[in-house]
């Protein structure tokens, strides 16, 4: 495969999984793989109530605790979908919602260059 059909097949794969897990998928989505990095960036992702309650300070600080617990509760899940598409092991995985722009970003760190082992 190459570095753009394993982008789209990851992309695909996680909006399905923010529909069934977190019970909103985005409205645009783009994964980028960088070496060792897998950087998932979502469009459209707040509810319209999220957006609403983010005008204030303890809106944000609600809307980024509860979406923190949410992608907590279902991290493992999510890894086994990137690992069903790539074989390689995850170090780790982080996540932040920007409650200015409605995004969401994923990042993934693997334990070898992805670029490097599936792109050539």
């Amino acid at each position: 495969m190459t570095k753009g059909q394993i982008e789209a097949k990851l992309s695909e794969a996680i909006s399905k999984f923010e529909i069934e897990h977190m019970d909103r998928g985005p409205e645009k989505i783009r994964t980028i793989i960088f070496q060792d990095l897998i950087i998932v960036r979502l469009k459209g992702f707040l509810t319209k109530s999220e957006r609403k309650l983010a005008q204030n300070k303890e809106g944000i600080d609600l809307i980024k605790k509860v979406r923190i617990a949410l992608f907590e509760n279902e991290r493992e899940n999510l890894e086994q979908v990137i690992k069903s598409i790539i074989d390689v092991d995850i170090i780790s995985t982080y996540s932040d919602v920007s409650t200015k722009t409605g995004e969401k970003i994923i990042a993934i760190v693997v334990d070898q260059n992805i670029e490097e082992k599936f792109i050539n």
